[in-house]
């Protein structure tokens, strides 16, 4: 059995909702490893729920983080910068569509819902790294970066519309800031989750229907767990995944690779 130590490592996760969330998951896991954690929240309405789940880490940080808004961002990363010293692993689980932008075609996706779902499920990830780089990194240090896509960002998907348009922004961002920040042995990747009920997820049209088409068809002939999904960031967010970055690494039972 393979033990992996990330203790005097640091980490910051976006996106932590509750203790469902595939970010949540990946927290679990960085932690039992050793790495001392800071989780983001977005607005008051979360706090609470944040902060509760913040409990069962070592040592952990909670910082505000609004994605849309620039001076949170940059505060945010000023906060880490001081209290942490160093980034070594940023995850990025931040995703957002309109209710409406999910319920009706693609074709009527509003121009204001276009924006909002690129801005806040791709753009962000730029917008954070662009404050992340300097805190990480370095030929010895080096970083590690891993953000949730999902398989619609490949393939066109019933009720995921404009989601899956920024899905697929999303995996195109891996690849560049894999390219731009390569040199500085920072790392980023891309995991494709299968679907997994988180609260996310069932926002999503008939997405039970969704959980039985890929407990059928999927390679494995089951669904995936959210703890998988932590399993395979730890993976790459430690030395085991050094030679591994601009990759988009499915964890779905085997669904992306079929052709029926």
């Amino acid at each position: 059995m393979i033990t992996i130590d990330l203790a005097g490592r640091n980490g910051l996760i976006l996106g932590v909702a509750n203790r469902r969330s595939l970010a949540w998951a990946i927290a679990e896991r960085l932690n039992a490893a050793g790495m001392r954690l800071a989780l983001s929240y977005a607005g008051d309405r979360l706090r609470e729920n944040v902060e509760k789940l913040a409990e069962d880490l070592t040592d952990p940080l909670v910082l505000p983080c609004d994605v849309t808004d620039d001076e949170q961002i940059r505060g945010l990363f000023e906060r880490i910068g001081d209290e942490m010293g160093h980034l070594d692993s940023l995850v990025h689980s931040v995703a957002f569509a309109r209710k409406e932008d999910l319920e009706g075609t693609f074709r009527g996706t509003s121009r204001e819902g276009w924006r909002t779902a690129l801005e806040i499920s791709a753009f962000s990830l730029v917008a954070c790294m662009n404050h992340a780089a300097p805190l990480m990194g370095g030929e010895e240090r080096g970083g590690s970066v891993v953000t949730l896509s999902y398989l619609a960002a490949e393939r066109a998907m019933p009720n995921y519309n404009v989601m899956g348009s920024a899905k697929a922004a999303l995996e195109h961002a891996v690849r560049q800031l894999a390219l731009e920040l390569g040199p500085q042995n920072v790392r980023v990747n891309a995991l494709s989750a299968g679907p997994v009920s988180t609260l996310s997820a069932r926002g999503i049209g008939d997405f039970n229907v969704m959980l039985k088409h890929h407990r059928e068809r999927a390679c494995l002939r089951r669904n995936i767990t959210a703890g998988e999904v932590g399993d395979t960031a730890l993976f790459l967010l430690s030395d085991l995944g050094s030679g591994v970055t601009g990759e988009t690494i499915h964890v779905d039972a085997g669904y992306a690779c079929l052709a029926f």
